[in-house]
C-alpha cells in the first residue's frame, strides 16, 4: 500500500490511462445497460407521441385535394353510402387498401354512435400521427445503432425539425403513409453496422408502402438491389423473401380492390397504364425535367440543405446506397413530367441522417447552427401550418352549420364555383345535402373535349345562365374565390344573391385562387 500511494499522488502516465479506459468502459457500460436504454427508450416514446400529437392539431391547412378525395371522402362513402368518388376509383386505378384502413375507424365509430364530423375529421389525422411517432422512435433507435448517441440525438433533432415533415406526416396522404411504411422499413434493412436487420419484416413493410402508394416501388429499387448484392445466399432471398412477400401482397390488395370494384381490377397495372403510357398525369400539370433539382428538392429539404450537403462530404462512404436512393429518387421522378413536392417526400428521412452527422461535427458552431435550424424551420412549420391555405377547410366547417337547417326550409343546395376539388367534401359536413362543384376528368381520348372547370371559367356568366335557367334550379348557396367575384357580379345581383361570409385563404392568391372565400346565400 505505501508503494502505491505515490503513484496515485503524483500521477503516474500508464496507470492514468488505464484508468481513464477502465472509466470509459464504465461509463459505455452503463449507457448501454438495459436499465439506461429502457428510461432512454421510453423518454423518446412518450416525447415522439406528444410532438406528432401537438403536430398534428397545429396543421390546420390544406395542401392537396389527394389528401381528402383519395382517402377520407372514399372511406366515408365506404361506410356512410353517399358521397362522390372522383374519376380515379371509376377507372380503377386507386386501390381500396389505403382508404378500407380510414373506413374500418369509420365503422367502429358508426357502430358506437359516435360518429360526429369532429371525430370523423381529427381521429384518422391523430392515428397517422401516432403511426408517424412510432417512426420517429424507430428512426432514433436507428441511428442510435449505427452511431454514437451524440450522433443520434442531433439526427433525431434534424429529423423532428424539419418544416415538411411537420406539415405533412399527419395528413391523411398517400405520401404521408408512405414515408412512415419506408422509416420504418429503413429500421430493419441490412445497412452496413444495423443490429436490427430483418429481412422479413422490412420487405413486409416495402410492400404494404407499394400497396398504398405503388411508385413507393422506386425509392426502394436501389435499396433492394444493394440487399441482393450483398447477400451470400441470393437464390434464398428470392424464393423464401422476395417472391412470397410480394406475392401475398399484390394478392390481397388485389382481392380488396376486386371486392369493392365489384369486378376483376388489377390497379396497379392500370395506375402504370394511365399515368405512364397514356400521359394523364400531365393533366394537370407539368413541369421542366430539372425541377427537383433547381426548386424541389431545396423546398422540400428546407433549412436542412446546407447540412446535407456537408453530411455528404462526411459520410459519402459510410451511407452511399442512402445517398444513392436519394439521387435515383430525384432522377426517376425527374423523367415524369407532372412533379409535386410531396412525391419526393419519402426519401427526406435518409436526408436526416447525413444532416445530422453534419451538426454533430460542427463542434463549436453546432448550437448556433442548432438555433436557426429550429427558428427557420418553425417559423415555415407554423405558417403553413395554421395560415397558408386554411380557407378551403374553414369554408366546410361554415358550411357544416346548413346541416342543422329544419327541414321545413328550404334544403341547402351548395353550388362551388372554384377549381375542382378545392375543398373536401361528405367526410367534412357528414349530412347528405346536396352539394356539387366543377368537375375536371382528364381527356380520355374524347374528340374535343373540355372540361367542365374550363367550360365555366372561359365564359362563367353564359355558363350559368344556361345551367340554371330557371329561378327554382338555382342553388341556394354560392361557394367562390374572391377573385371571381367581379365577373358573376351581375348574375349575383340579378338573382339575390347576398355575400353572408368572407373566410381568409391565403396571402399568395394565384390565377383562379383568390386569397378569400366568398359564400353567397340566395335570398
Amino acid at each position: 500500500m505505501e508503494n502505491i500511494r505515490p503513484r496515485l499522488k503524483f500521477g503516474n502516465k500508464v496507470e492514468d490511462v488505464k484508468l481513464r479506459k477502465r472509466k470509459s468502459q464504465l461509463y459505455s457500460k452503463e449507457e448501454d445497460s438495459p436499465l439506461n436504454n429502457g428510461v432512454l427508450r421510453t423518454r423518446v416514446v412518450v416525447f415522439s407521441v406528444a410532438f406528432r400529437l401537438i403536430n398534428c392539431f397545429l396543421v390546420q391547412t390544406s395542401f392537396v385535394p389527394d389528401e381528402y378525395w383519395q382517402s377520407l371522402e372514399v372511406s366515408h362513402r365506404m361506410v356512410f353510402n353517399y358521397g362522390y368518388l372522383t374519376w380515379e376509383w371509376k377507372e380503377g386505378i386507386r386501390g381500396f387498401s389505403y382508404p378500407l384502413f380510414f373506413a374500418f375507424v369509420y365503422k367502429i365509430l358508426h357502430f358506437i354512435n359516435y360518429d360526429s364530423v369532429y371525430l370523423l375529421i381529427w381521429l384518422p389525422r391523430i392515428i397517422q400521427a401516432l403511426l408517424a411517432a412510432f417512426a420517429d422512435v424507430k428512426f432514433f433507435f436507428l441511428i442510435r445503432t449505427l452511431e454514437s448517441r451524440d450522433v443520434a440525438t442531433w439526427t433525431f433533432f434534424c429529423h423532428l425539425c424539419s418544416w415538411f415533415s411537420w406539415y405533412c406526416c399527419t395528413r391523411t396522404l398517400t405520401n404521408s403513409m408512405e414515408t412512415t411504411l419506408t422509416s420504418l422499413a429503413l429500421f430493419y434493412f441490412p445497412l452496413p453496422g444495423s443490429k436490427t436487420h430483418s429481412s422479413k419484416t422490412y420487405l413486409t413493410l416495402v410492400a404494404l408502402a407499394v400497396v398504398v402508394r405503388p411508385t413507393a416501388l422506386i425509392v426502394w429499387v436501389p435499396l433492394l438491389t444493394y440487399h441482393f448484392w450483398k447477400e451470400d445466399n441470393k437464390l434464398r432471398l428470392i424464393t423464401h423473401n422476395f417472391l412470397p412477400i410480394g406475392a401475398v401482397a399484390v394478392v390481397i390488395s388485389t382481392l380488396i380492390d376486386c371486392i369493392f370494384y365489384e369486378e376483376w381490377t388489377m390497379v396497379q397495372f392500370n395506375f402504370l397504364k394511365f399515368n405512364i403510357f397514356y400521359g394523364v398525369a400531365d393533366f394537370y400539370g407539368s413541369h421542366p425535367w430539372h425541377w427537383y433539382f433547381t426548386q424541389g428538392f431545396a423546398v422540400v429539404i428546407g433549412p436542412h440543405l446546407p447540412l446535407f450537403l456537408h453530411g455528404c462530404t462526411l459520410a459519402f462512404k459510410r451511407y452511399k446506397i442512402l445517398l444513392a436512393a436519394v439521387v435515383w429518387t430525384l432522377v426517376v421522378y425527374s423523367l415524369l413530367p407532372h412533379k409535386e413536392f410531396r412525391f419526393i417526400y419519402p426519401v427526406l428521412p435518409f436526408c436526416m441522417i447525413f444532416s445530422g452527422i453534419s451538426l454533430a461535427n460542427l463542434k463549436a458552431w453546432r448550437r448556433a447552427a442548432a438555433s436557426v435550424l429550429l427558428v427557420s424551420n418553425l417559423v415555415a412549420a407554423l405558417y403553413t401550418g395554421l395560415i397558408h391555405q386554411r380557407g378551403t377547410l374553414d369554408v366546410m366547417s361554415h358550411l357544416q352549420t346548413l346541416c342543422n337547417i329544419s327541414s321545413v326550409s328550404t334544403p341547402p343546395d351548395v353550388l362551388f364555383l372554384m377549381p375542382c376539388h378545392s375543398t373536401p367534401f361528405y367526410s367534412h359536413v357528414h349530412c347528405p345535402m346536396k352539394m356539387r362543384f366543377l368537375e375536371c376528368p382528364p381527356d380520355l381520348g374524347e374528340e374535343g373535349y373540355v372540361e367542365e372547370a374550363d367550360r365555366f371559367y372561359a365564359k362563367p356568366v353564359p355558363w350559368l345562365r344556361t345551367s340554371f335557367p330557371y329561378k327554382s334550379s338555382l342553388p341556394t348557396h354560392l361557394v367562390l374565390f374572391d377573385v371571381l367575384e367581379k365577373e358573376i357580379s351581375v348574375f349575383l345581383q340579378g338573382n339575390n344573391f347576398v355575400r353572408t361570409a368572407e373566410i381568409f385563404h391565403t396571402h399568395f392568391p394565384e390565377g383562379r385562387v383568390g386569397g378569400s372565400i366568398f359564400i353567397y346565400e340566395r335570398h
